[in-house]
């Protein structure tokens, strides 16, 4: 059974939510049909004077079951079901006799709903309790009166900030909001305050069913609020440039609701819920961030044969911005950390880092001193091989020379254990090559983290031709460890993200060499959904690094007998970059000027590359942008540089911000279809050259059918 009912001696029913099977308590009907029975005898049996709603589990509901919204294909359906859990709900509420979520853990999503529907909430005051309306980060909005109950209760404003950020607090911050009545610092005393409160108030009612009802701040009418409500569109969208239609839903429900009575409102917000269900946008964000995320975190790339593991001591070679980064992530799970530099003072500096955000932290609330102080301990600072002895992993994290790298590796297998595994950060230069200056192949590997390390959730773990199945589960298990998403890659040159992003920012180059004004691209990158368009992405990289990778990768193929394929982008890169010396961001100069925080598009770039005189549509800009990189992953997967369907579109929305909306770039193939993508890609190439010609996989797949799925 997922509910246990008890009744106590005043006559007050203790539910507990335990699903079987089930690490977490989800709505679905396996929850809301025992429930609403309960609900039944709370309404008809005159012994049972009210009731507790608590969870068996560490967590209180988290939400709905996505697996059951996944199976939903149209409105109509969708609409019902929502009005069915609402009605159930509303008859609660109604009841005459008071209703407590005693909510002892994690409350989201449509379990903060059914908390909401109770007449009191009290919070076990625990870190990791989390409540919040998350829904718009998978395209959707609360479905179950979260639109309506949360403008009633704290008003439109502050409800308008946290459903459509998707914010989660703490049991403390929904306090100070109005969102919870109490907070109990035990389970005893949490289930005491609980009953305590229904003995307080036998014949509990909501405030919007009482007579005269005002919303706190005042109504979607109300000077205060129309006011707000006149810039809160486009604050929404600043960043999501239209790009997703549950922002829309989720400002419309709260609007309209607010002109209406709580029931009639109710109705439009199951409406707006359906048109959120089944939009393309909420099945591509949910089909890549919740299942293929989640198979990735279950181990679907990790060899199945081979234990679990834990690294206790790592080693980072190379203490500049991502070995500090490293270390810091290392050193937050319990690693310790031995952080190498030629000099003391540049390890030191490294070290200093992580002071540096854990200040940050302490000043803000977050962490504490003697947290601080524990976690700066684990880093050990050091010049010498001899202190990375005890090391059951090292990260060489040096400048991408394969010279440096391989003194690195043998001064590194002269000190550590024989079994212990070797890892280059290395963003391009490929692993089988670097693996030759170690005597020990089978136990290297890439490890390719993204900057900024604290921040960014991707890892990018790289397998040479040697590299065992143990060193990869190995690579898996720490990337894990250290709470960040690994995907897993075959040694091709650029390796997966890399390659793909590089066909982003070159594009944007393309076009400035073509005479595309410099704030169409920018714009253009924008719109499309990208964090950041393609030429202030470049200044980020630096034109320098990009100029060096260009020049290995030319000396690369010429060794290999090949020619490096020509780029309209590249010349671009030699003018700004070489002969202007202007190599960006860290420069202060590259495609931008930098003042301080500030920064706008160099003017001379103009007069560089003239502007023509008829500029393309926005939309050819953007189908340019998101066409040459969902092709070149296609790509990629065709020729097993990546190993799964799920690792391509989480590595392409995680590792370089393809845009979330899309579901990744394989996803975005997939739900335009293969046949329109070939046909649009072939006028794509024979406009801007062979570079857009479709992916053979892709047209495969247009004259077959079928898309790309992991089996």
């Amino acid at each position: 059974m997922s509910i246990t009912f008890d009744i106590d001696d005043n006559g007050l029913g203790l539910v507990t939510i335990d699903m079987p099977g089930r690490a977490m308590n989800v709505l679905n009907p396996d929850l809301t049909e025992p429930f609403e029975a309960i609900v039944s005898r709370l309404e008809k049996e005159p012994e049972i004077k009210g009731l507790i709603i608590t969870s068996a589990k560490p967590t209180f509901i988290v939400g709905a079951d996505i697996d059951q919204l996944a199976k939903l294909t149209t409105a109509e359906e969708t609409f019902r079901l929502c009005e069915d859990l609402k009605a159930m709900m509303r008859r609660m509420e109604k009841s005459g006799k008071p209703v407590v979520a005693a909510i002892n853990g994690t409350a989201l999503g449509g379990g903060l709903e059914l908390a909401l529907a109770c007449h009191a909430r009290i919070a076990l005051n625990d870190p990791k309790l989390k409540l919040g309306l998350p829904e718009v980060k998978l395209g959707l909005l609360p479905g179950g009166g979260g639109t309506q109950r949360l403008p009633r209760m704290i008003g439109i404003q502050k409800a308008f900030e946290l459903i459509t950020q998707g914010k989660e607090l703490t049991a403390a911050k929904a306090k100070e909001m109005g969102i919870v009545n109490d907070i109990a610092e035990t389970r005893d005393e949490l289930l005491a305050k609980a009953r305590q409160w229904c003995l307080d108030n036998p014949k509990a009612e909501q405030p919007w069913d009482k007579k005269g009802f005002r919303f706190p701040g005042g109504d979607s009418k109300s000077p205060g609020v129309v006011q707000m409500l006149a810039i809160a569109p486009s604050m929404a969208n600043a960043k999501a440039h239209g790009n997703y239609p549950a922002l829309t839903h989720i400002m419309s429900s709260i609007f309209e609701g607010g002109l209406l009575d709580f029931d009639a409102a109710c109705q439009v917000e199951s409406r707006f819920f359906a048109a959120c269900v089944t939009s393309q946008v909420s099945k591509n964000l949910i089909g890549t961030l919740w299942y293929q995320l989640n198979a990735i975190k279950k181990g679907q790339s990790r060899p199945k044969d081979q234990p679990q593991s834990k690294v206790k001591k790592v080693g980072i070679l190379g203490a500049g911005m991502m070995g500090a980064g490293i270390a810091y992530v290392s050193a937050k799970v319990g690693i310790d950390v031995v952080l190498l530099d030629t000099t003391q003072e540049n390890a030191d500096k490294g070290k200093a880092y992580s002071q540096g955000l854990l200040d940050k932290a302490v000043a803000r609330g977050r962490s504490t001193v003697e947290k601080r102080d524990q976690l700066l301990a684990r880093i050990q600072t050091t010049t010498s091989y001899e202190d990375l002895a005890g090391c059951d992993l090292v990260i060489e994290a040096v400048f991408e020379d394969r010279a440096i790298k391989a003194q690195c590796t043998q001064k590194t297998e002269a000190v550590i254990a024989a079994d212990a595994v070797f890892a280059s950060n290395t963003s391009t230069l490929p692993i089988t090559g670097l693996a030759t200056a170690s005597e020990r192949p089978a136990n290297f590997i890439g490890l390719h983290f993204f900057s900024p390390v604290d921040k960014m959730p991707l890892v990018e773990i790289i397998v040479g031709e040697k590299t065992s199945d143990e060193t990869l589960a190995r690579g898996f298990d720490y990337v894990l460890q250290i709470g960040k998403t690994p995907i897993v890659v075959n040694d091709k040159r650029g390796f997966y993200t890399s390659r793909v992003f590089a066909t982003y920012v070159m594009e944007g180059l393309a076009m400035l060499s073509e005479g595309v004004h410099p704030r169409s691209i920018e714009v253009a990158g924008l719109k499309a959904g990208m964090p950041m368009p393609p030429l202030a992405l470049q200044d980020e990289v630096s034109l320098s690094l990009s100029l060096h990778i260009g020049a290995q990768t030319k000396r690369d193929l010429e060794a290999e007998g090949k020619t490096m394929p020509e780029h309209p982008g590249n010349a671009v890169l030699t003018v700004v970059g070489e002969q202007q010396g202007r190599i960006g961001k860290k420069a202060g100069k590259g495609f931008y000027d930098y003042n301080g925080k500030e920064k706008s598009l160099w003017p001379e770039l103009t007069k560089l590359f003239p502007t023509k005189a008829e500029q393309p549509s926005q939309h050819e800009l953007v189908d340019r942008l998101m066409f040459i990189q969902a092709n070149e992953a296609a790509r990629c997967y065709e020729e097993k540089v990546v190993r799964s369907v799920a690792d391509t579109n989480i590595g392409s929305i995680f590792g370089w911000g393809f845009a979330p909306h899309q579901g990744g770039a394989l996803q975005f193939i997939n739900a335009m279809g293969a046949q329109r993508f070939v046909e649009r890609s072939r006028e794509l190439a024979q406009r801007y050259g062979d570079r857009f010609a479709p992916a053979a996989i892709v047209v495969k797949q247009a004259q077959e059918g079928g898309s790309f799925k992991d089996e």
